[in-house]
């Protein structure tokens, strides 16, 4: 069994810190939210452009799948275990520090919409961006929407295949294989 490196277990240390702290960001605005536009008409930023309207969101994104509850907690935990299980196999090389960045704030967003889900049944959104009719969102969906597109313009223009291969499992067998 490979021993962790110091700068591994640093990297690891920072994800975990970072997840909590964006979560607590996530939360914190959903809290405000509940607070300051539950009950209330939408607030205005920009006319006709962006507001901020509460919405208890028992579905997906766009309405879909509602009052799934226990598939979304089933996914999310799953997106959670792969999520650790890819950062602690990741390398602590370099070229990988984007990526982790990246997987966090999907755990986070994930993990923050979870939390929602369990504690109250429907997750909590309240951007709206008036101007395209966007579906109301949240700070949680903010981090895995923009990070899981960049993370697919990584994986097509940056990363190749052989940058992967620290998750083959056969890659695992050859190496017992070879001790």
């Amino acid at each position: 069994m490979n021993k962790m490196s110091k700068k591994k277990k640093i990297f690891l240390i920072v994800d975990v810190i970072l997840v909590i702290l964006l979560v607590a960001l996530d939360q914190f605005t959903k809290y405000l939210a509940c607070e300051y536009l539950q009950d209330k008409p939408a607030f205005k930023i920009i006319d006709g452009i962006l507001e901020l309207n509460f919405l208890k969101n028992s579905g997906a994104a766009f309405g879909m799948l509602q009052n799934q509850k226990v598939f979304f907690i089933l996914v999310a935990v799953l997106i959670l275990l792969i999520i650790a299980y890819v950062l602690f196999r990741m390398p602590d090389d370099k070229k990988y520090n984007v990526m982790h960045f990246l997987l966090v704030l999907i755990a986070s967003g994930a993990a923050g919409n979870m939390i929602d889900r369990v504690r109250q049944d429907y997750v909590v959104d309240f951007i709206y961006f008036v101007i395209i009719n966007f579906p109301i969102f949240n700070v949680a969906d903010i981090y895995v929407t923009v990070s899981t597109f960049l993370f697919v313009i990584l994986f097509l223009f940056y990363y190749n295949e052989n940058d992967f291969s620290f998750l083959s499992f056969k890659q695992q067998k050859k190496f017992r294989e070879f001790k």
